[in-house]
């Protein structure tokens, strides 16, 4: 896949969509899989025009919008899909005035774009103010055909973003991971923590998430697997949460405990995926109860896993 930041620098002409692709979900990939089958029937190359942040930070600069991926995540879920070009555009206040068919003719004479694949619920232009229609009219006095893509549809129902993020703030991780189509994944480093899952045989990893903007899924125990800066995976259980039983204030932290694993984390950078929730995070009377706890979480979270590789 060939990232695209400059105008006039793709020499074929393409087929493209629009999006975020917050996720590249599998909604996202049927899509991409649509203007690829177009573009292979009409002998162009295929394209995808997104954004290097989301438009919201410019429109809605007061609300944080937490991403599934960050960048780099996004560009090699979107490589991984076989994408001939990655058209990343800033997205800027001047950008965001552009009308639907000023849009329309960029792409046409910037960057190569004759048939363009809409999204079926998809808008743009300034305030999202015009439909289909009027893009097939522009197009028409532009040069470029319009599409419409038919929305794609599994057992949990029309799959967006927004519907992942739901299903991974109320724990539904098995939801969300089969909309994405893979495992939920977060990326952090591995900072100084209190050192009492040590005391309790559960030695933890406690992680500061890379990119702040970054969604973690909601307060409770996780099934994980965890990948270390050498390659190497490991099993393990994951606690998001403000520690009640040892702390109890309202600090949110990510502690991982790695299975079989020994040795130090420390500054490590860790990738972390989501196979299965496992409990709400639960106030004990003790450090023994929370130790039992922490036992039963392990053998859960070790069956799981087990079955998740088979």
């Amino acid at each position: 896949m060939i990232i695209v930041n400059q105008p006039h620098s793709i020499e074929h002409p393409i087929v493209a969509t629009i999006g975020m692709f917050d996720g590249v979900h599998l909604g996202h990939r049927s899509l991409i899989a649509f203007v690829q089958q177009i573009a292979h029937e009409r002998g162009m190359k295929s394209g995808i025009v997104t954004f290097a942040t989301h438009p919201r930070e410019v429109l809605h600069p007061e609300t944080i919008m937490p991403l599934l991926t960050d960048y780099n995540e996004r560009m090699a879920h979107l490589a991984d899909t076989g994408i001939d070009n990655a058209i990343v555009l800033n997205f800027n206040s001047e950008l965001s005035r552009l009308s639907a068919r000023e849009f329309i003719s960029l792409l046409h004479d910037y960057y190569h774009v004759r048939v363009l694949c809409i999204g079926y619920d998809h808008r743009f232009g300034h305030n999202r103010s015009e439909g289909f229609t009027d893009y097939c009219r522009h197009g028409k006095e532009i040069g470029v055909e319009i599409v419409e893509a038919q929305p794609f549809v599994i057992n949990e129902g029309t799959i967006s973003s927004s519907a992942i993020r739901r299903a991974l703030n109320a724990n539904n991780i098995a939801k969300a991971n089969a909309m994405l189509g893979y495992n939920y994944t977060i990326v952090g480093q591995v900072v100084d923590g209190h050192k009492i899952g040590r005391k309790l045989g559960f030695p933890t990893a406690n992680i500061t998430l890379s990119d702040p903007h970054k969604l973690l899924p909601a307060i409770g125990v996780y099934a994980i697997r965890a990948t270390l800066k050498d390659g190497n995976v490991y099993g393990g259980m994951l606690n998001i949460g403000q520690r009640p039983t040892i702390s109890g204030d309202e600090t949110i932290s990510i502690e991982a405990n790695l299975f079989d694993f020994s040795g130090n984390l420390y500054d490590q950078t860790v990738s972390v995926e989501f196979i299965a929730f496992l409990r709400p995070e639960t106030r004990f009377n003790s450090l023994d109860e929370l130790k039992y706890a922490l036992q039963n979480d392990a053998q859960e979270a070790k069956i799981i896993i087990g079955k998740s590789l088979q």
